[in-house]
Order: C-alpha cells, then sequence, then structure tokens
C-alpha cells in the first residue's frame, strides 16, 4: 500500500489494472487514495461459480429488473452510501469521479437491479480486455445484490470474459465460489486476460441470456468453457 502523492488520471487507472493494482480510500470522507497489490486475490472462477437453485428462481421470476449501464453514477453513489453493519466505505468523490469518468470512456460498466422504478441493488467495475475487475455492490431488498453478480457472470461469459477480479474474498462471495490465489499466479492470469479480446453486453439476446443463467446452475457447466481458472 503506497500513499498517493501524483494526480491520478483515468489513463493512470487503468495502467494500474492492467499492472494488477487497484485504488481505495481510506474512508468516505479522506482525501488520499491508495494503491493494493494483496499477496493473495480474490477471483471468481466462471466456470466454477455456484448458483443455488432458489437463487436461480428469483433470478427467472422477474421479481427484480435487471439492467446494464443504466445509471452508473447512482449505482456507484449507491455501493459508497452507509448502509447497515457499513457505516463507512472505501468509495470518497475522488473514487467516484475517476469511475464515472471510465464509465464515459467505455471502461467501467454497472449491473442494477429496479424494482417498481427504483434502483434497489447492483455493482459496478472495470473491464479490461477479458478481466473485469469487480468493485463493489449494494442491495436495498433480499437477493439484489446476488442476483446483479449473477448477471454480471452470464453476461462475461456471453461476451468472452475470461478473469473476474474480486480482489478480496468475502463470505458474500466465498457462497458463490470465490477463491484466493498467490499473487504471482492472479498477475499470470492477469497478463493472459487483458490483451484478449471480450464484449461487453449490455442488453443480450434474452433467449441466450436466460439459456447462459441457466447453464450456470448446472454442475456439468465448470468443465472446460470460457473461466481461465
Amino acid at each position: 500500500m503506497s500513499r498517493r502523492s501524483f494526480e491520478v488520471t483515468p489513463d493512470l487507472m487503468l495502467r494500474a489494472y492492467r499492472a494488477g493494482l487497484f485504488p481505495m480510500a481510506e474512508t468516505r470522507r479522506g482525501d488520499r487514495l491508495y494503491w493494493l497489490d494483496p499477496e493473495l486475490r480474490g477471483v471468481l472462477p466462471l466456470d466454477g461459480f455456484h448458483l443455488p437453485h432458489r437463487l436461480l428462481r428469483t433470478v427467472l421470476s422477474g421479481s427484480l429488473e435487471v439492467s446494464a449501464d443504466r445509471d452508473f453514477a447512482a449505482t456507484i453513489a449507491a455501493c459508497a452510501d452507509a448502509a447497515p453493519g457499513r457505516e463507512d466505505t472505501w468509495i470518497n468523490p475522488e473514487i467516484e469521479r475517476l469511475f464515472i469518468e471510465l464509465h464515459r470512456l467505455g471502461h467501467a460498466h454497472s449491473v442494477e437491479c429496479w424494482q417498481d422504478g427504483r434502483l434497489v441493488g447492483g455493482l459496478y467495475g472495470v473491464a479490461l480486455g477479458s478481466a473485469f475487475f469487480g468493485e463493489s455492490m449494494f442491495s436495498r431488498v433480499r437477493d439484489a445484490s446476488k442476483v446483479a453478480l449473477v448477471h454480471l457472470v452470464a453476461r462475461m461469459r456471453i461476451g468472452g470474459f475470461r478473469l473476474l477480479d474480486t480482489q478480496f474474498v468475502t463470505n458474500h462471495l466465498a457462497q458463490f465460489g470465490a477463491i484466493e490465489i498467490p499473487r504471482d499466479a492472479y498477475k499470470a492470469l492477469l497478463a493472459d486476460s487483458v490483451d484478449r479480446p471480450a464484449r461487453w453486453v449490455n442488453a443480450p439476446d434474452p433467449t441466450v441470456l436466460e439459456t447462459e443463467l441457466r447453464a450456470l446452475a448446472q454442475p456439468a457447466r465448470r468443465k472446460g468453457g470460457n473461466g481461465a481458472i
């Protein structure tokens, strides 16, 4: 972890991600950014995703409307908001500004969940080549962040992505198959992914999307496929 002593720009952010670094602020109100390069890195193997059938039913029920890149600014703002059990976050105003600019440039994306026209869950991250760097997620109703994650993985598989970087492994992510790997192993996967083309899919064909969502709940899907791990 090193203290920032120079201006951080969107271009610098992309070069940092390519090198395996990611930024965080100490607190929501902190005015400094730090670059992290942990010894153990969280990743979620795309062919090892664990989708419980109960959650699949929720995903397919239509109780939540799911979109991508409909309101990136609102999604990152919601991730930055305090919530019960999370009274402070690492997303300060500069982080918001930088990621909104990366979104404008086509490198940062969001997946949103809506209920009765209200944003109730979602996530955002950075896409570089065939790697997606997940940054943060939030949920205001049951399962909303989980549904967003399932849709993210389905879109990544449809678009030919290879690496889903979760930075760290939380209990929330571990239930879906997230694992920790050593820094050197992570950077080898990163190098193999960032220069491979992939396509971010905002609005997949509904039939293709449903087929992919259902396939994620099948253990056989973990054999082979697009996952790099």
